[in-house]
């Protein structure tokens, strides 16, 4: 496999009544293709910010952060907004969507917005309703977000990140809205995604959404304490031990 991200003696500062946070500190990290990774760690420790910060939504103070061999630190926002809409898909807890627009219309903007699009807004229409097939949620393509329920959403927003065929989809907290049937089937659908080879970096509080990575990295106080290797997961009935492995090394790490 093939590096997608390097991290180099990553920071993140902001200045809160004239005084500088660093929120993270000098973080180096390496995340392979088609890996799962969760990021773990108290409130506070840094996990959304190195997200942001990763996948250029956030610009970082220092350090070096090469997206498949391209430093992104060094990038306008031009070219930043380009290189995320592109090549990158994301997937937050709040269920950002255009209230003026059906579901299906939301999931397809991002393709119509591109630049370099070539297609017709049909062909886009029918890889929006294709990706809707996959996920179950085809029947709600006309219906307006309000009319849908948190699980249909978030599968929604699912479909949006996958629209451009990105090379990574960033998460955060993905499920932290959704009960857990409807977390449940969110998971079953990126873990699809990421057998499909997408790349996939989630930031989660829930050891049962972790213990479905390969791998989860435990942050605190903006610095990586430890890193735990859990593999592939080959059949739903490894995932109690694996829940198991990753709680009983989050308490050993301060969890």
């Amino acid at each position: 496999m093939e590096t997608i991200i390097k991290v180099t003696d990553l920071c993140k500062s902001y200045i809160v009544d004239k005084r500088q946070n660093n929120v993270l500190k000098n973080v180096n990290l390496e995340i392979e293709e088609g890996e799962m990774v969760a990021v773990m760690g108290p409130s506070g420790s840094g996990k959304s910010t190195l997200l942001y910060a990763v996948s250029g939504m956030d610009r970082a103070t220092g350090g070096e952060i090469l997206f498949r061999g391209r430093d992104i630190t060094r990038l306008n926002q031009t070219e930043l907004a380009g290189l995320r809409l592109e090549e990158m898909g994301f997937i937050f807890q709040q269920m950002y969507m255009l209230k003026n627009l059906t579901i299906l219309d939301n999931i397809i903007l991002p393709a119509m917005q591109r630049e370099d699009n070539r297609e017709s807004r049909a062909a886009i229409v029918k890889r929006g309703q294709d990706i809707m097939r996959k996920l179950d949620i085809i029947e709600i393509a006309d219906n307006d977000i309000n009319e849908v329920s948190g699980g249909q959403l978030q599968r929604a927003c699912i479909c949006r990140s996958l629209i451009n065929h990105p090379k990574i989809i960033f998460a955060d907290e993905p499920t932290g809205a959704l009960n857990r049937s409807s977390s449940d089937e969110v998971m079953e659908e990126l873990l699809r995604i990421n057998a499909s080879g997408t790349t996939i970096m989630m930031v989660t509080h829930d050891v049962k959404v972790a213990a479905r990575c390969q791998r989860v990295i435990y942050l605190v106080d903006g610095n990586i304490k430890g890193d735990y290797e859990l593999g592939h997961m080959t059949s739903g009935d490894q995932l109690r031990d694996r829940e198991r492995a990753v709680n009983n090394w989050l308490m050993e790490m301060g969890w």
